[in-house]
């Protein structure tokens, strides 16, 4: 046993300690960067980075200096302030960092100027300008070619954006962006890591264009950040970006590119010599190692590993005459992408020129990245806390000759790196569990703290969409160098003092009172919760909340709905469905001998006539067919020109359906998505359009069917244009069966497992304390008409995440003029504007009826 352990060490020796000598030689030889694990702090919050290190445009004052642009510190007056207002036609403030070498920066991180309450300044938007060398700056755009990221919106919160794609620079600017003059304050902080490669550059021909089955795959290199004409000089970019191609050249890690985003690409038919020649530029002369090559292999396409590579090297004015050349193992069988690992034999260099060699028709490259020896050096980067001036590098004298005196100490160097080695790998295991697990146990506490924020509501707003979210949580260390790592596109850190929603058990009796008496001026009901009726409607979501009292007089009577034969139904698409029914379009024959005399269809004798078919499911629980037919009951009550009528029902046989109006524009939402405001963009698109005065004429009728819905003391709780159907001439019919669609899942947030909300929608007291009105319906009347006006090409809030709509609830709550609203579209004209604001008053009693809505909008009809 002792002979076998015996032979294990001295076999794990002689792998051990060549590895470990190599590493020696080589100094910090490392692996291609890692965008998702290269995300620490670079210093500013932590103070690595010296005040003399970050400096700035201007400044209002000594205490508003670029030295008080810290994240996360309260030091001066709170923040870095630039002299004077800023105003959009000149925007060139900004604040600077050094970071005194070369990073690999992946994410950036914002806050406004708080200092305590008393300061409230803070830029919505900016963009990030880098330079590696103080005298070339690049403008950072991100992968769809945006420049301008998305910034704070208010002074405390920490709003952290990953740089998609990121960049490598020692300096870095932060520029605020805004669109009207205002005060703007920051504090900012980087997160990356030190770029150990040293390339600061590289020339090579233009990625191309290929044709693959009828289908354009551009190899271009689109992030690419030096100058492209014929070639592309003096930049890095997607060779250096740290994400590696897909196998399929064809597919992308990233969304919204197209085919071939990851690779750049060059065919053998534009390089007469057989080979592309590419040169890389390096900070410094280095000892390099070895080069890493991630290339497609992708065969059956005519793409392969390059079939040989030749390397020259620079390391004063002169390039060496004897190069490296190497060939790696050409792979017939597997078509997998993959690293080639050229050694470059310990050359000397401040540049690499490499011509690589054509194997078959095309040769794709998406990451290129170099080992070199940074420890061979007299002298070394001065640590920066002995405040080194910024130009400080290495010396430019290698060490060609190891002492041979010094044996005995190498030797105990070498078993010290060992250990070394064996406790990093260690540390780096347990740190990946470890991750996962806070992960995992930080997105559970994010669920839970907001459906504790939410429950409230949850058992009366149930529904079926499958959607699922979580918030951030804000996570506390003692390290220097914690690492954010991703928790979806946008990351928002609540501030400690504010991220919690207001307790309900803290709002005041007549916010949160749930009196049966609790009624409002004339012609707002304001029924609480306990006395409306919720129905759980076919299609998951719930129907109409209906007063007690109503409920009571309908549940003794029978259907007073005729019994329609299922043979004249054909059925055309499914329209939604949910967890007890779907919603079915359907042509109905001969449906005016059905209908009651008040009703009247538009349409020809023996025409067939589109109908929206509720039908339930004929496994449905009990619950769930009572409520089907007391939803029966509430529809055939309701009779108004602007809400969708109940035509009929088939109760004879399972499924039971009902049968109700559905118009042949479909849904509002939709509709106007299609269309533009009459101007020169839609004449010069072509595309058709919808008048100011129509758009009006459409609100206005949403308006009546409320009127009329809140007259009979109904609560609708989900008024949004995806709600309301559009007939000929512009007419509108409100619906209620828009949260059943696939089309909207976006449009609603699950609380975990339990309640899933339209939050965009919803009145601050619906959110916090589940109570809803007909002033609830009157908030989301709002909504629903700014999405009129803005033809509904966004979604509501659409710059803020779905926790951010929470907190904003959360701020309308509080009323400290911190909440945000939605802003005035263009074609809105003042008076409706001011409208819109008086429905999302904080106080309910104050917002209007839907009978003064009604009234305002025909004032104001052009």
């Amino acid at each position: 046993m002792k002979a076998r352990s015996r032979f294990e060490m001295n076999h794990l020796w002689k792998i051990i300690f060549p590895l470990s000598l190599l590493l020696y030689l080589s100094g910090n030889v490392k692996s291609q960067v890692n965008p998702s694990v290269c995300r620490s702090p670079l210093g500013m919050s932590g103070r690595q980075i010296l005040d003399e290190d970050i400096s700035a445009s201007s400044q209002w004052s000594e205490s508003t200096a670029a030295k008080y642009g810290r994240l996360d510190s309260e030091e001066g007056d709170g923040a870095w302030c630039p002299e004077s207002t800023i105003e959009p036609e000149n925007m060139n403030e900004f604040l600077q960092i050094d970071l005194r070498s070369l990073h690999f920066i992946t994410l950036v991180g914002t806050q406004g100027r708080h200092a305590g309450g008393i300061g409230n300044e803070f830029a919505q938007t900016y963009k990030i300008k880098y330079s590696r060398d103080g005298s070339r700056w690049i403008s950072w755009r991100n992968r769809q070619g945006k420049e301008v990221i998305e910034g704070n919106r208010n002074a405390y919160d920490i709003v952290l954006k990953d740089l998609e794609p990121p960049i490598i620079a020692r300096f870095v600017r932060f520029m605020p962006v805004i669109d009207h003059s205002m005060n703007v304050c920051m504090r900012v902080e980087l997160y990356g890591c030190e770029w150990l490669d040293g390339l600061v550059s590289y020339n090579a021909p233009l990625g191309q264009e290929m044709i693959l089955h009828d289908q354009e795959v551009y190899l271009n290199d689109s992030v690419y950040d030096g100058a492209i004409l014929y070639s592309m000089t003096e930049g890095l970019g997607q060779l250096t970006d740290g994400m590696c191609g897909l196998d399929d050249f064809t597919l992308s890690h990233v969304y919204n590119v197209w085919p071939g985003y990851d690779y750049v690409g060059w065919t053998n038919e534009s390089f007469p010599n057989g080979y592309v020649e590419i040169m890389f530029e390096f900070d410094r002369t280095r000892n390099f190692t070895t080069m890493k090559v991630h290339c497609n292999n992708m065969f059956s396409q005519r793409v392969k590993v390059f079939q040989k590579v030749v390397c020259y090297f620079r390391s004063d004015l002169d390039w060496e005459p004897t190069p490296v050349s190497f060939s790696p193992v050409m792979d017939d069988v597997n078509p997998s992408a993959r690293f080639v690992t050229v050694s470059l034999q310990n050359h000397m260099a401040s540049a690499i020129k490499c011509q690589y060699y054509f194997s078959d028709m095309w040769m794709m490259f998406s990451e290129i990245t170099f080992q070199s020896d940074t420890a061979m050096y007299n002298t070394t980067l001065a640590p920066r806390k002995t405040g080194a001036p910024p130009n400080t590098q290495p010396g430019d004298n290698p060490v060609h000759k190891v002492d041979d005196s010094n044996t005995r100490i190498l030797i105990g160097c070498l078993v010290a790196i060992i250990f070394i080695l064996v406790a990093i790998i260690v540390i780096i295991l347990w740190r990946q569990v470890w991750q996962k697990v806070l992960e995992k146990v930080s997105r559970r506490m994010l669920d839970d703290e907001l459906t504790a924020s939410l429950s409230i509501q949850s058992e009366a707003f149930s529904c079926n969409n499958n959607l699922t979210s979580s918030a951030p949580s804000e996570q506390e260390s003692s390290s220097t160098y914690e690492r954010i790592f991703p928790l979806g596109a946008d990351y928002q850190e609540p501030s400690r003092l504010v991220r919690k929603l207001p307790d309900v058990s803290q709002v005041s009796e007549d916010t949160a009172s749930k009196s049966p008496q609790s009624s409002t001026q004339e012609g707002v009901p304001h029924y609480a919760e306990a006395d409306i009726v919720n129905l759980q409607g076919v299609t998951g979501g719930n129907t109409y909340a209906v007063p007690a009292v109503t409920m009571d007089l309908l549940s003794g009577k029978d259907i007073p709905i005729e019994e329609f034969p299922r043979k004249l139904l054909t059925f055309k698409e499914k329209l939604g469905e949910g967890q007890f029914g779907e919603v079915h379009l359907c042509e109905a024959e001969d449906m005016e001998e059905f209908m009651d005399k008040d009703f009247s269809f538009d349409v020809s004798e023996n025409q067939t006539v589109l109908v929206a078919v509720k039908m339930l499911r004929a496994d449905a629980n009990k619950n769930a067919r009572n409520d089907f037919l007391k939803e029966i009951k509430i529809m055939s009550r309701l009779k108004d020109p602007n809400i969708i009528r109940l035509l009929g029902v088939c109760m004879s046989s399972d499924p039971l359906c009902m049968i109700t109006e559905y118009m042949e524009n479909g849904d509002l939402n939709q509709f106007l998505s299609r269309h533009e405001p009459e101007g020169m963009i839609a004449l010069l698109s072509n595309a058709p359009t919808v008048s100011y005065s129509n758009l009006q004429h459409m609100a206005t009728q949403i308006a009546s069917g409320m009127k009329y819905l809140s007259s009979l003391n109904f609560v609708h709780r989900d008024l949004a244009t995806r709600n309301c159907l559009v007939g000929k001439n512009y007419t509108i019919k409100i619906a209620d069966f828009g949260m059943s669609r696939n089309l909207y899942s976006g449009d609603y947030y699950r609380i975990q497992g339990r309640a899933v909300l339209p939050i965009r929608w919803m009145s601050w007291e619906s959110i916090l304390l589940g109570k809803f009105t007909t002033a609830s319906d009157v908030w989301a009347f709002g909504v629903t008409l700014w999405e009129t006006l803005t033809f509904c090409k966004e979604q509501p809030y659409s710059q803020l995440s779905d926790e951010q709509v929470i907190e904003n609830t959360g701020e309308f709550f509080r009323d400290q003029r911190r909440q945000i609203y939605l802003p005035q579209p263009a074609m809105c004209p003042d008076p409706i504007y001011k409208l819109m604001l008086s429905c999302w008053h904080r106080n309910a009693k104050e917002r209007p009826s839907f009978q003064e809505i009604h009234r305002v909008l025909l004032e104001n009809t052009p």
